[in-house]
């Protein structure tokens, strides 16, 4: 599609699975969940339950790691009438922190893409999930120098993004979104006037995925983040 980007002058990248690989994790551990509990309930039935637990305790714990870590507890107190063993409550927790643990994997082009729009725009981070693994994450990437500005989102509708641009000082007619999900990275941001551009991952979180009838195509596409490079002003075009 056909998108003008001349007047963009600040750039705001989603984190996880735009930035570095996340969901991949999760999905790994759903089925680590799944086969320590497989004496209670088929993994089908465990999966279900898990993610229900999960849209229950997003107003209490938000997104991210830790609140994953407590609904795995939950469910699995549920699931297994509270007869789950101290040592299987024990293994959960060591999934989570095996989670927080695990090294940051740049997705391709990452940073080469960042290195070439720092001269000409004003990058900053847009995330949501846990604050304090946000920041851990973005620190062990060594991506920390690209950016103007990082904010942890409770969640990314259109006040909130409205709020930090107002917040920010910038112009919606100047402002680009780029990420993985269209429910939360382009919906949004096209809602509120602001242009977005979106990447796809080859794994989705259910609650992210946006119904057939819900689907829009006023934006860019594209099929790896180096792509956008070919639409946006790089440090080689101001030489």
């Amino acid at each position: 599609m056909e998108v003008d980007f001349s007047k963009i002058k600040t750039i705001g990248f989603d984190a996880d699975d735009t930035l570095w690989v996340n969901e991949t994790y999760f999905r790994e551990t759903e089925e680590k969940f799944a086969a320590l509990l497989e004496g209670y309930e088929t993994k089908n039935k465990i999966d279900q339950e898990l993610f229900k637990m999960e849209m229950a305790n997003l107003d209490t714990y938000g997104y991210g790691i830790k609140g994953f870590m407590l609904s795995m507890i939950e469910s699995a107190l549920d699931l297994s009438n509270h007869k789950v063993s101290q040592k299987t409550i024990a293994e959960i927790l060591d999934l989570g922190k095996s989670m927080i643990s695990h090294p940051v994997e740049l997705l391709d082009g990452v940073e080469e893409v960042l290195s070439k729009l720092k001269g000409n725009y004003r990058l900053i981070v847009l995330t949501k999930g846990d604050l304090l693994d946000q920041e851990r994450k973005l620190e062990k990437s060594g991506l920390s120098k690209y950016f103007h500005h990082v904010e942890v989102l409770s969640d990314k509708k259109e006040n909130n993004y409205s709020n930090l641009l107002e917040h920010l000082k910038i112009d919606v007619n100047e402002f680009l979104m780029i990420g993985n999900s269209l429910k939360s990275d382009v919906m949004p941001i096209l809602n509120i006037g602001a242009k977005a551009v979106h990447v796809p991952f080859h794994t989705t979180w259910v609650h992210e995925l946006v119904p057939e009838d819900q689907m829009v195509n006023n934006h860019l596409k594209l099929s790896t983040l180096k792509d956008i490079l070919k639409y946006l002003d790089t440090n080689e075009d101001r030489k």
